[in-house]
């Protein structure tokens, strides 16, 4: 799928540049209370979902729907990254998709590593890691309201492979990652991450500092395998309680109630939005 987050051939590349071993890491919490007293109700999804560079047609939701494969759909809400315009991507969209019974994902993606190979709009460096983390997570939050995500919806912030083991840059990506989640918990938004399980979900699950990481973990581990626990690739007891996303299959084409369009396949238990 050209420009979905980057394009096909440079996921693949990089992704191998991070290694393809998957190695089991210390545990980090599942986020739950949050404590604040006020946070709405944690909306949770537990199926089937799928994530489209482009969000489809209101037509295509509804056709897709009825065949009943599919619970749940990622949308692209934001980010400088973000490879694919969202000509179907409005409030209105929104709000119709949810009164059909879909459960949306919102995706963010936003500053990339500093040695990511390839060029981005967005880049994280060690000096402005933490501001950025900060303004961008201030405008995912804006851009998921504007569409009708309320508080307490998760954002999943996308962040594509990396060499892991280069300790600046892996150092630069958790300031920002850290900076971003806190900012999106003190506006009443959950904090999700969406990453490869060999590095940039692999930094997350095996940080040795906890703080401000979020809560919710989406790993890309292109197995084939329609689960969120047989290939969970780190501790049993990490990202418990209705924390999890698995993308599982990517450049899926398939045809349901007679409209055609190329998906990355999900197995999902975790939060999505908030609507209506």
């Amino acid at each position: 799928m050209a420009e979905h987050r980057q394009s096909r051939k440079r996921r693949y590349i990089t992704w191998g540049v991070a290694g393809a071993a998957v190695l089991a890491g210390a545990g980090i919490a599942a986020q739950t209370s949050m404590a604040a007293t006020t946070w709405p109700a944690q909306k949770t999804y537990t199926g089937r979902a799928f994530d489209a560079c482009t969000a489809p047609s209101l037509a295509a939701m509804k056709a897709w729907k009825t065949d009943g494969y599919y619970g749940g759909a990622a949308v692209y809400v934001g980010g400088k990254n973000r490879g694919c315009n969202q000509p179907n991507l409005t409030a209105s969209w929104v709000k119709s998709v949810n009164s059909l019974g879909w459960k949306l994902i919102p995706l963010y993606v936003g500053a990339q590593p500093p040695c990511q190979t390839g060029s981005s709009p967005e880049k994280i460096t060690a000096a402005t890691a933490t501001s950025l983390g900060a303004t961008d997570a201030a405008d995912a939050v804006a851009k998921s309201s504007a569409l009708g995500m309320k508080a307490g919806s998760p954002v999943y912030l996308d962040m594509e492979a990396y060499d892991i083991t280069d300790k600046a840059c892996n150092d630069a990506v958790l300031a920002y990652v850290r900076s971003f989640t806190k900012t999106l918990r003190a506006k009443t938004y959950r904090g999700g991450y969406y990453g490869f399980s060999s590095s940039s979900a692999k930094a997350i699950a095996t940080a040795t500092n906890k703080t401000d990481l979020p809560g919710n973990l989406w790993y890309a581990l292109w197995d084939k395998k329609d689960t969120t626990t047989t290939d969970w690739p780190w501790g049993a007891t990490q990202y418990t309680d209705h924390s999890r996303g698995h993308q599982y299959m990517v450049n899926s084409k398939e045809t349901r109630g007679g409209y055609t369009i190329t998906v990355d396949r999900d197995t999902w238990d975790a939060p999505v939005a908030i609507v209506g």
